[in-house]
């Protein structure tokens, strides 16, 4: 599943249609839907102008003049393209006064939201990790007493991190996955809210991680999949000490890391 770098990556990929206006919709799946059948959504949408995109955690959220909200989540693997020919895949066609953007997904585990107001499942979201202060972020981890690993997952708790970026951010603060959020003293919560800002800043200059479908809006693919020190690597060598990575089950997630560089 896209996690917050691929979702920022495609996000500003689609800069390109904010000020254009939504000639018509065409929606080929109910599945990608919430809240709504697909000649309505289609009717709603007709004629709204982009006034902006931006990334909200793991989502998309387009904002249309005039107000109102189309809230885009990818699933495992939805695309956005901008351009291109519908194909077996495409779910949603949104044809612009100038150009297309197309929606793709084979899973069809993504899904497109309208509302007239602020998204309420937003609301239920906790603080942006790129943005939220390290006192803040110091002062949650006390008062959970949960697997560090599971609490990086809690979407309540930052918004947008997935199993790809908390195993990548917990080898890079030294910290295992089975650790208590609540034992984690000064000094390794530092080194955690550090990494957790350093891998998700580089994954983003990166373009994300393109690990199976991930692709930009214009088709590119991500490069931080090249950097990954833990995820996917059972077995093989650790890059700092050469301890081989295991992999463990947290909260029913696979979890990679080194057992002599991690410290629990």
């Amino acid at each position: 599943m896209p996690e917050l770098p691929e979702v920022e990556t495609v996000a500003r990929s689609l800069a390109p249609v904010v000020g254009r206006r939504i000639v018509a919709a065409e929606f080929r799946s109910t599945r990608v839907l919430r809240g709504g059948d697909p000649r309505s959504m289609a009717q709603r949408l007709r004629g709204r102008r982009i006034a902006g995109i931006e990334r909200y955690g793991k989502f998309i959220l387009m904002g249309l003049e005039g107000g109102g909200y189309l809230l885009i989540h990818l699933g495992m693997t939805g695309r956005l393209l901008l351009e291109g020919p519908a194909a077996k895949h495409t779910h949603a066609i949104l044809t612009l006064d100038r150009g297309v953007l197309l929606y793709d997904d084979s899973r069809q585990f993504g899904c497109f939201q309208l509302s007239e107001e602020f998204p309420a499942r937003l609301r239920q979201l906790g603080p942006e990790p790129l943005e939220v202060r390290f006192e803040d972020f110091a002062r949650a981890l006390r008062r959970r007493n949960t697997r560090i690993k599971a609490l990086l997952l809690n979407q309540a708790f930052v918004r947008g991190i997935g199993n790809i970026y908390a195993d990548e951010t917990l080898f890079r603060a030294g910290i295992h996955p089975l650790a208590r959020a609540s034992r984690l003293g000064g000094g390794r919560a530092r080194r955690l809210f550090d990494a957790m800002v350093a891998v998700l800043t580089e994954a983003i200059a990166a373009g994300g991680s393109s690990i199976s479908d991930y692709v930009d809006a214009r088709g590119r693919k991500g490069f931080f999949q090249f950097s990954h020190r833990v995820y996917q690597r059972t077995g093989g060598p650790c890059l700092t000490c050469g301890t081989p990575i295991r992999r463990l089950l947290v909260a029913a997630r696979s979890s990679h890391f080194c057992p002599r560089c991690q410290k629990r």
